[in-house]
């Protein structure tokens, strides 16, 4: 098995392929566009024919970023996300590729669900802020459905919640929540300032999978049974934004005010997956890090890489 993994200097990528070297898998790296512009058909062409034969493409490229990234640049996401898509459907079926496996964001849910099921994935609008992003992430299922429909190929679809972890975004434009919380009580900490401000009411509730864990489900998807039908992939669980900004300041040990800028959107108001078919389809797996865990993890590993 010869696995191509897209977007392997990411977030989730570089944990991806660290697990793969690992377990010894034969993997090729796709590391970032400044060495394959996977947009450009010929590129990507390129680097399959080079590689070949490709048994399964992992695609963890994408162009995103947290709230306030989705906002301002909703043309760059649709567009550069629609080409990479496009590109990699179409060369997988010209090039015989076994399966991909196509992690989504939980984004892609109608902004007024609460348990987030996949049977209701459809039933409503997309929050502004992941608009462009998830309607973009839907249309790439409905590739998936098209090409397993016509040409056979066999793509494993993963609905994931926001991850955390090493390797995250922690500035404010590009970063989620968890992220940016991390860097601001750390900074704040240590410089002796009196309060953190945070984006909007603090209401919503949000769920959160460790990175490492994200890449573990990719890995198992290697081998588990062919379904075309979404996967949500969580601990099932969710945490309000303040309640969130509260743990982190508590395992940072920052000791001064948390202040709410209700004047900054909060995105959808709840987002917390059903995780029943991927405990079923993934015999009983469920991800093993706890929020106080990985925060933690991820604390330590800022505080090495940042300070």
């Amino acid at each position: 098995m010869k696995i191509l993994v897209l977007g392997a200097v990411g977030f989730l990528g570089a944990q991806v392929r660290e697990k793969l070297r690992k377990s010894n898998y034969d993997f090729i790296p796709v590391l970032g566009s400044s060495k394959i512009d996977l947009r450009d058909r010929n590129q990507f062409k390129s680097l399959l024919d080079d590689n070949k034969p490709v048994n399964v493409i992992v695609n963890c490229a994408a162009y995103t970023g947290g709230i306030k990234f989705g906002l301002d640049y909703p043309a760059d996401i649709f567009t550069n996300n629609m080409l990479i898509n496009i590109n990699m459907f179409e060369l997988a079926r010209i090039k015989k590729v076994d399966r991909i496996i196509n992690p989504i964001s939980n984004c892609t849910y109608p902004n007024n669900a609460r348990i987030l099921k996949e049977e209701e994935w459809w039933d409503g609008d997309l929050d502004d802020s992941a608009l462009s992003f998830g309607t973009v992430r839907k249309a790439n299922w409905v590739q998936s459905w098209a090409f397993e429909r016509q040409y056979g190929v066999n793509t494993i679809n993963l609905i994931f919640p926001n991850m955390y972890g090493p390797g995250d975004h922690f500035d404010s434009i590009k970063s989620h929540a968890l992220g940016s919380f991390i860097h601001k009580f750390v900074q704040a900490r240590k410089n002796n300032e009196e309060a953190v401000t945070i984006w909007g009411t603090g209401t919503p509730i949000r769920e959160w999978l460790y990175v490492e864990d994200a890449a573990e489900i990719i890995i198992k998807s290697l081998k588990v049974d062919p379904f075309i039908e979404p996967v949500n992939v969580g601990i099932g669980e969710g945490i309000s934004i303040l309640e969130l900004a509260k743990l982190v300041k508590k395992i940072v040990g920052f000791e001064g005010n948390i202040k709410l800028d209700r004047t900054k959107p909060d995105g959808a108001p709840h987002k917390v997956m059903d995780n029943s078919r991927m405990v079923k389809k993934y015999k009983g797996w469920k991800p093993p890090t706890s929020l106080k865990e990985g925060i933690k993890k991820t604390v330590e590993w800022y505080n090495k890489h940042h300070i």
